[in-house]
C-alpha cells in the first residue's frame, strides 16, 4: 500500500518516485493510477451502487463427514499408500567402493515421509521407526543417509515420476487442468542487480516449481523444476504432454504469461482446448488455430471467462502444499532443494487421493493388478518417452 499526494507537492514513497521524482512532471505508476481514478470519479463523487444487482459470492458445500474421516485417518493411510507406491521403485546400483546402498524403496519412503512430518531429519527418526514396526519399510534409514540421498542428483527422476504415478487413481475424475508456477523460499541468500532502480539488492533464494493440476481434486499430474528465473512460457509444453500420457485432457487453463502460438498448438495437439488470455498487444495475424482462439477470446469473452475461471484452482493447489508442508525448503544445495520440493508435491498428491477415497469412494491403485510392483523394474520412467 502506498499513500500518495497529488497537486504541486506530489509525492509517493515507492522506490521509483524516490529515484526519479525530482524530474519535471515525473509520475510513478501509483500517481498515474490515483490521477486516473480521480478523473474517472468526476471529482471524487462515487457512483451509486444498487445492492439488488450486486452478485452474491458463490459458496460450495463441504462434505464434512468425509473430510473429517480423511483428516483423522490421514497419517495412517498416508504411510500405507506411500509404502505401496514406493514398492515399484527399482533399486539403484551400489557404488563401486564403500558401503552398500540401502533399499531405494526404503529411502524414497523415508524422504517423502520426512517432508510430510515437517520435522528435522533427527526428530523424524521416531516416526520412521514406527513405520518400520508397521512393516512399511524393511529397516529404518539413518538420518545422514536420508540427507545424502536428498543431495543426490540421481534421485531426482524418482520423486518426479512418482508424482505422476500417484495421480493415476484420479484418471476417471479429472479432465480439465490448469497450470501455473510458484516458488519455495530457502535459507540461502543471493544478490542481484536491479536494472530498473540501478541498485544491488539481496534476498532469499527460491525454488521455482511449474505444475499442472486437476481443477476438481487439485491433484498434480506433472511438475517441472528449472532455474529460479526461468520464464514460464517455454516450460508449458512438457506439462500437458506428460498429463496427456495418463489423462484424457479436455481443457487447459493458464494465465497470459503462457500465451504463445507454440503453447496453443501443443495443447491442441493433445486433444485439449487452451483457455489462455491474450496479451494487450496480441493479434490474430498468425492465422490458423491462433486466429480462431483470438476471435473467440475477443467476441465471446463471457463464455471464455467461464472456462478460464477454472484456473483459480491451481492458485489453490500451491497454498495447500505450502500450508501443509511449509512454504520453504530446509535443504541448501540445488539438488537437495529440488528433491525436497518434488517430495512436497508427492505428499500432496497422496493426501488428495486419501480425500478422494473418502469423498468419492475411489480405489487407490498405483500399479496394474496384473503385475505386482516388485515384478516391474522398468516402471519408473513413466513420464519420459522412449
Amino acid at each position: 500500500m502506498y499513500r500518495v499526494a497529488l497537486g504541486p507537492q506530489r509525492f509517493c514513497p515507492c522506490d521509483d518516485f524516490q529515484l526519479r521524482g525530482a524530474l519535471p512532471k515525473y509520475e510513478c505508476k501509483h500517481l498515474m493510477a490515483v490521477r486516473l481514478v480521480v478523473a474517472r470519479d468526476r471529482g471524487g463523487v462515487a457512483p451509486a451502487i444498487v445492492c439488488d444487482t450486486v452478485p452474491k459470492k458463490p459458496t460450495y458445500p463441504q462434505n464434512w463427514r468425509a473430510y473429517d474421516l480423511a483428516q483423522t485417518e490421514e497419517k495412517q493411510r498416508f504411510q500405507t499408500l506411500l509404502a505401496d507406491l514406493c514398492r515399484g521403485v527399482p533399486q539403484l546400483p551400489n557404488p563401486a567402493k564403500g558401503q552398500r546402498r540401502a533399499l531405494t524403496s526404503d529411502v524414497v519412503f523415508a524422504m517423502a515421509f520426512k517432508v510430510y512430518s515437517t520435522f528435522s531429519s533427527r526428530r523424524f527418526m521416531c516416526d520412521l521407526q514406527d513405520a518400520c514396526g508397521r512393516g512399511h519399510v524393511t529397516a529404518p534409514v539413518h538420518f545422514n543417509s536420508i540427507c545424502r540421498h536428498f543431495d543426490s542428483p540421481e534421485m531426482t527422476p524418482i520423486p518426479r515420476d512418482l508424482v505422476v504415478r500417484s495421480s493415476l487413481p484420479l484418471r476417471s475424475v479429472e479432465s480439465d487442468f490448469a497450470c501455473d508456477s510458484s516458488g519455495f523460499s530457502t535459507c540461502r541468500f543471493v544478490k542481484w542487480y536491479d536494472e530498473k532502480y540501478g541498485a544491488t539488492r539481496s534476498g532469499r533464494d527460491w525454488v521455482k516449481c511449474h505444475i499442472m493440476t486437476g481443477v476438481k481434486t487439485n491433484i498434480v499430474t506433472a511438475v517441472e523444476i528449472h532455474g529460479r528465473d526461468a520464464n514460464d512460457s517455454p516450460i508449458l509444453p512438457d506439462l500437458p504432454r506428460t498429463t496427456a500420457q495418463n489423462f484424457a485432457v479436455r481443457e487447459v487453463s493458464a494465465d497470459e504469461g503462457y500465451s504463445s502460438v507454440g503453447n496453443a498448438e501443443v495443447i491442441a495437439a493433445v486433444g485439449a482446448t487452451p483457455y489462455i488470455p491474450y496479451k494487450s498487444n496480441a493479434t490474430g495475424a498468425a492465422g490458423g488455430l491462433w486466429e480462431r482462439l483470438f476471435h473467440f477470446y475477443q467476441y465471446r469473452r463471457e463464455e471464455f471467462l467461464s472456462h478460464y475461471h477454472k484456473r483459480s484452482n491451481v492458485g489453490s493447489t500451491f497454498p495447500m502444499v505450502k500450508a501443509k508442508f511449509r512454504d520453504s525448503v530446509r535443504s541448501k544445495t540445488d539438488d537437495a532443494m529440488r528433491n525436497e520440493a518434488l517430495a512436497k508435491f508427492l505428499c500432496h498428491n497422496i493426501c488428495c487421493v486419501i480425500l478422494s477415497q473418502c469423498e468419492l469412494g475411489i480405489e487407490a491403485e498405483f500399479w496394474p493388478k496384473s503385475q505386482a510392483p516388485c515384478e516391474r523394474p522398468d516402471v519408473l520412467p513413466l513420464t519420459r518417452s522412449g
